[in-house]
């Protein structure tokens, strides 16, 4: 023991450390975010033309730190105890804003300096071992460049772990690649770049393991995701309804976040300012407008500079719709009982999803709301990896059916007439793909509904494109904010022919391929269109078609 990896010198040769010696952290009279704050800048910069100086916190920075660390009493008379009320505590900004410095310098804080407890188990989670490997560079850098910590860690390189001599701490890098989590109790947690996870079993893993410890904290650091189904798009969510309102009140949550406005110019200045809290500062300036210049003369790089740059929730490719013109079409659905509906069935095979979608337009302000029921077959969890949704949470909220090992026909010809019962369905539009066997079960049944072919080529689709493209500008479409129909919205990708007809392309959706929902509700639209313009007096053809 002592070897801290290549080319380290043994322990005997480093200055001891003198537990008794009192830091500037460690009055008694400070408040607990104090603490932190003081502990930081007495660290050492390691690089750049700084280097060898105090480290300064930015006000932005010490803001955040005041709200995760700050205390509240807990109980009265001889049981009073001060405690941390946040837990999870998300911090999303765009890239280059020195969120790994600070991860680091809160790793060692809870390493080592005032929020280190007996044994703690520190842990710092990535998506690959190179992103995991760059918080542990910068914090051997700092404790390379701080004698007094120099003289109380053992660091191993090969491993990626810290050990405080003083307290028995540990600190660790794993990665979603590692194969087994179980069995960690860990006192802290910072996740880098949760906003690229393909999947949250790292995540739940690291927040379901922190009951073991008295005041745990875990910290994520990162820009957004492309897909409001991904787990860090999640947790903004949940942080922005709690800030507006929505759901009671979660103190052990808190949510900074740093992005541009849905509606912003993307090339003014003040719109990298609302993303980057550091720009002009250790955020180089000329850098984002080199950036900004490049997306503007080149499209394809546009959608990159919004979701890195900006840290606006978008893919870095293009997409079928911006998120933002999609979301204002989230009001609450309103569809009368007895109201005569139209409906679309995106039925896939027997081990991928199933979506029927109807839809209603009111007859006063012409407006469509449409409702969604989709089918996920096999695995939840594991068809939820695959795919990169919470299936599993969707099912439990009644977003989406469990369909077993294999999608039923009979289950959703039972739906499509349980549906019809309450809302007459005027015209079902299907694909050919196996409709055969559905209405095999709609004659078992009983049940007559009037069917409408409906091919996914372009001369089917690209009317029915066209028509949810003009409902959602225009934002005659409400959807509810259902989130299996935003996230399909959010995957859709669109492929053109030489004629300039569109059709939704589900081998090049990106981040997965699933768009199920959005194809049904196209189809519900088209059948909505193809009846109206036969009874013009009934539908409002303009606001349909243009």
């Amino acid at each position: 023991m002592g070897l801290r990896g290549r080319n380290a010198r043994p322990l005997s040769k480093r200055e001891p450390f003198d537990p008794s010696e009192e830091k500037p952290w460690q009055k008694t009279y400070l408040p607990r975010e104090e603490k932190v704050i003081i502990f930081i800048e007495s660290l050492t910069i390691t690089s750049g033309a700084s280097a060898g100086t105090r480290l300064k916190l930015r006000p932005w920075q010490k803001k955040f730190i005041r709200e995760i660390y700050k205390t509240k009493k807990e109980n009265k008379g001889k049981n009073a105890k001060t405690i941390r009320q946040v837990r999870t505590a998300v911090l999303c900004m765009g890239r280059k804003n020195g969120k790994t410095q600070l991860a680091a310098c809160l790793a060692l804080c809870h390493l080592c300096g005032p929020e280190a407890e007996s044994r703690g188990e520190v842990y710092a989670c990535a998506n690959d071992r190179f992103q995991a490997g760059k918080i542990f560079n910068e914090m051997e850098a700092i404790i390379l460049r701080n004698k007094w910590l120099d003289s109380r860690t053992n660091i191993s390189r090969h491993r990626k772990d810290i050990e405080d001599l003083e307290n028995g701490s540990l600190y660790c890098t794993l990665t979603a690649e590692a194969k087994t989590k179980m069995g960690l109790s860990p006192s802290f947690v910072v996740y880098d770049e949760l906003g690229q996870a393909r999947d949250r079993e790292l995540y739940d893993a690291m927040d379901s393991a922190m009951g073991a410890r008295e005041n745990p904290l875990l910290l994520v650091i990162s820009t957004q995701a492309a897909s409001s189904a991904a787990p860090m798009s999640q947790l903004i969510d949940y942080g922005l309804k709690l800030e507006s309102g929505d759901i009671p009140r979660d103190p052990s949550f808190h949510l900074t976040l740093y992005a541009a406005d849905e509606d912003c110019d993307p090339w003014d200045i003040k719109s990298w300012r609302k993303a980057n809290p550091a720009l002009g500062d250790f955020r180089s300036l000329e850098d984002v407008r080199r950036l900004a210049q490049q997306a503007q003369r080149i499209p394809a790089q546009e959608n990159a500079f919004r979701n890195l740059i900006l840290n606006q929730r978008c893919a870095t490719e293009a997409r079928f719709m911006e998120p933002s013109a999609w979301r204002r079409c989230s009001g609450e659905v309103e569809i009368p009982v007895g109201a005569s509906v139209y409906a679309g069935l995106d039925l896939g095979s027997t081990r991928d999803l199933s979506s029927f979608v109807i839809a209603y337009q009111h007859p006063e302000d012409k407006i469509i709301h449409v409702k969604n029921f989709t089918w996920v077959p096999g695995d939840l969890k594991e068809k939820g990896d695959q795919d990169g949704a919470p299936y599993e949470s969707w099912a439990r909220e009644g977003l989406v059916f469990a369909a077993g090992r294999t999608t039923d026909p009979r289950m959703i010809a039972e739906k499509i007439c349980e549906v019809n019962e309450v809302n007459p369905i005027q015209q079902l539009a299907f694909d050919r793909w196996r409709v055969g066997e559905i209405k095999r079960e709609f004659d078992s049944i009983g049940v007559k509904i009037p069917l409408l072919e409906h091919g996914q080529g372009y001369k089917d689709m690209s009317p029915a494109v066209d028509c949810v493209e003009r409902m959602v500008v225009t934002e005659m479409l409400r959807h509810g904010g259902d989130p299996v129909l935003t996230w399909c919205a959010n995957n859709a990708v669109i492929s053109r022919d030489p004629a300039g007809g569109r059709k939704f392309n589900k081998s090049a959706s990106a981040y997965t391929s699933k768009i199920d929902a959005l194809v049904a509700m196209a189809m519900a639209l088209s059948a909505m269109l193809v009846k109206s313009q036969q009874m013009e007096k009934k539908f409002d053809v303009e606001a349909l078609i243009g």
